[in-house]
């Protein structure tokens, strides 16, 4: 019943319940690329977690970051890591195939990658905002980059991902006009969206060409690793 209070409650929940699944295959020495908060930090059995992020003066201030960087080469030595965590970033990279070389480049032989990103979604945090990525674009790039694609999961696929899109839409309109004004649209407007879309989702069949985030389990190539 999350959806009642949260307007964007299906995409968090569907990336966190993914995540759920891939964050034990971090293990050792693992690197949060674009930490941000470290909102997983908890759910890493790491020996050590660095976390990793764009230098700026607010950045700087909240302090959360342990390593900073200018948006280029990494400050860190090469097969640093065991594993890498990368949530919600790449499309936020202006250069993602250098981006994600870096990442490569951090990681030791096997070392494994936990990326997300989204297919549809409004644009946010503007104005670094430069991308979306279907699986096959995803793929493509994280291959050239040396990587191989373990697994890839596509979430929602159902119902919910046309409600979030919709619920999204409609809190953004009136998201400044005040607490009680948000308040009310949320329960009067958007929790009957969300209804709707849990009902469709058990009614009607998935549809894997059309979902909100990609969520993808890689590692690092054995050729890359070679000299």
């Amino acid at each position: 019943m999350g959806w009642v209070v949260n307007p964007f409650y299906f995409a968090r929940r569907g990336l966190h319940e993914a995540l759920l699944r891939l964050l034990p295959e971090l293990q050792g020495e693992v690197l949060d690329v674009g930490c941000g908060s470290k909102p997983y930090r908890s759910l890493v059995a790491a020996t050590r977690y660095v976390g990793l992020d764009y230098d700026t003066p607010l950045r700087r201030a909240a302090g959360v970051a342990d390593v900073y960087y200018d948006g280029g080469i990494f400050p860190l030595p090469d097969a640093d890591f065991d594993g890498a965590l990368c949530t919600q970033v790449l499309e936020h990279v202006f250069t993602p195939e250098a981006f994600l070389n870096e990442i490569n480049r951090v990681l030791r032989p096997g070392g494994v990658l936990v990326l997300t990103v989204p297919f549809v979604w409004d644009e946010h945090e503007q104005p670094h905002d430069f991308g979306r990525y279907s699986s096959f674009g995803l793929r493509a790039l994280l291959e050239r980059a040396g990587f191989e694609v373990v697994t890839l999961e596509k979430t929602p696929t159902d119902a919910r991902a046309v409600a979030q899109i919709v619920a999204g839409w409609i809190y953004k309109l009136v998201c400044a006009r005040g607490r009680w004004v948000n308040l009310g649209v949320q329960l009067m407007v958007i929790a009957p969206v969300c209804f709707l879309g849990v009902v469709a989702a058990a009614l009607l069949p998935r549809n894997q060409d059309f979902y909100l985030d990609n969520v993808v389990l890689a590692r690092k190539s054995v050729s890359r690793s070679r000299p």
